[in-house]
């Protein structure tokens, strides 16, 4: 076993929780003690009940307004100072944790962000030590300013938690969906990030106006938070009268979700490149700015960019897709689980402390 105190990984957003699960189960069959922590926000803490993740609750979301959101970066920083002081972990790990990274700043707790997305805005005070990122973008300006401490992996993180997925059969009947129809999940965009863009909401709005009330067509609409859903209940009630419309009532597997669905249409990323890895056909109406692997998985004809409205009326298509056979995935968890090893044994040699653990580093 490790001779240290392991650790520590905060999950502050949805796709963490799926994307991290493995890795949590990977560390720990190699001996690893790892830590969890999860933000009340987005269904993070549903959504790790639902997959099994332990972890404690700290914190919440602060919204959309730019000084709670300061607010509740600060305030949720003083939150884990708690946590952090019992479980004194060695290595701190997450996928873009400010609260985690500012703190373990302080602490000086060495810091590990996976991050995917080139263009994500971080202040100085909240740079990490260590990142790991997808090969495409290693030459982009990133976080880190060390380039010796910027390690890679192939492919995309959603192929981490896709490899080994097995369909759930029971899904659609649990969601009341009649698989004769066009199954179409739809995921809002992020209104209340910093990197929201306007126009995204208009082509989502413009989509939804267009297949409401569709014949052969059901609608998986999946809502960030209660408040969005409330905001299109009231703004947008035609869309729920036609009876075509469902929002699950609880936290859905995703990957489960989309491997049912025909097609996906999202205003984020993480759903878009989840779609993209099972095979099934996927439309991106994010309009802030486009990284590097979408632009990629726009070239492998593996994602659609939808870059205006009348490509929201003509370039979405709405038809069945069936799967011919399960697409062939490689999961890059051996070199992500590898870094995280690599790094936390480098940072405990300068510490001067031993580093321990069954199956080597």
């Amino acid at each position: 076993m490790a001779s240290d105190r392991g650790i520590w990984i905060d999950l502050d957003n949805t796709p963490h929780v799926p994307f991290f699960r493995p890795i949590i189960r990977e560390l720990e069959t190699r001996g690893e003690r790892v830590s969890v922590t999860a933000r009340e926000a987005f269904q993070v803490c549903e959504l790790a009940d639902l997959l099994g993740v332990r972890y404690q609750k700290v914190g919440h979301h602060y919204g959309k307004n730019r000084f709670l959101k300061i607010w509740g970066l600060l305030w949720r920083s003083l939150q884990l100072l708690p946590f952090v002081l019992r479980e004194r972990p060695t290595l701190a790990l997450s996928h873009g944790s400010r609260s985690q990274i500012l703190l373990c700043n302080i602490l000086r707790i060495p810091t590990v962000m996976i991050m995917d997305y080139e263009h994500a805005q971080t202040p100085l005070f909240l740079k990490p030590r260590w990142e790991i990122v997808p090969e495409v973008i290693k030459n982009e300006r990133l976080q880190c300013d060390n380039k010796a401490r910027i390690l890679t992996y192939p492919g995309i993180k959603e192929d981490v938690y896709a490899y080994g997925f097995e369909p759930d059969e029971l899904l659609p009947a649990q969601l009341g969906l009649d698989l004769d129809n066009i199954i179409v999940t739809v995921r809002p965009p992020a209104s209340e990030a910093h990197y929201h863009n306007a126009e995204s909401d208009v082509f989502f709005v413009a989509f939804m106006s267009r297949i409401c009330g569709e014949e052969n067509i059901q609608i998986i609409l999946l809502p960030r938070n209660k408040k969005q859903e409330t905001h299109y209940r009231e703004q947008f009630p035609a869309w729920f009268e036609c009876g075509t419309v469902i929002i699950p009532e609880q936290a859905v597997d995703g990957l489960n979700l989309l491997w049912h669905s025909d097609l996906v249409v999202s205003g984020g990323g993480t759903m878009n490149r989840e779609a993209a890895a099972l095979g099934v056909p996927v439309y991106s109406i994010f309009r802030g700015p486009i990284g590097l692997l979408d632009r990629e998985l726009q070239r492998q004809n593996r994602l659609i960019l939808i870059e205006n409205l009348d490509e929201v009326r003509d370039k979405i298509l709405l038809r069945k897709h069936r799967h011919i056979e399960r697409p062939e995935l490689c999961s890059p968890i051996s070199e992500v689980v590898g870094h995280i090893e690599r790094i936390r044994s480098q940072e405990l040699r300068l510490q001067g402390k031993p580093y321990l653990c069954r199956t080597g580093s």
